[in-house]
């Protein structure tokens, strides 16, 4: 379905507008497929390029399975050792609720005043 614009301006074409489509109608040119070609391979770089990285990621998963899983055990039995005196300590070193969301409205305020002044 055509727009109402583009039937307008294709009715009040004057002289000017048809000489100019006279002279810029042309035959296709005729390449053998070569088009054809050139757009598969444009397509097929697209998709390498979308799967490549979550491939990459894939493998490099399969590769630190064991590793992740074997650190995991010895932090595990590590996290035996620590005195539970600095594990209680160390949670009240956290900050409140309230002055972390304070803290990341500040952040968020302070980055959008400075992309304001960078695209000035």
């Amino acid at each position: 379905m055509k727009s109402k614009i583009i039937n307008m301006a294709e009715k009040i074409k004057d002289a000017d507008d048809r000489l100019l489509e006279a002279m810029l109608r042309s035959e296709p040119i005729i390449d053998d497929g070569f088009s054809d070609q050139v757009i598969r391979r444009i397509r097929r770089r697209i998709w390498v390029r979308r799967l490549a990285l979550p491939v990459a990621v894939v493998i490099g998963g399969v590769f630190a399975a064991k590793p992740a899983v074997q650190l995991l055990t010895v932090v595990s039995q590590l996290s035996v050792l620590i005195p539970r005196e600095f594990v209680v300590m160390s949670t009240t070193w956290l900050p409140s609720f309230p002055s972390a969301l304070l803290g990341a409205m500040l952040l968020a305020a302070i980055m959008l005043g400075l992309r304001m002044i960078e695209d000035e």
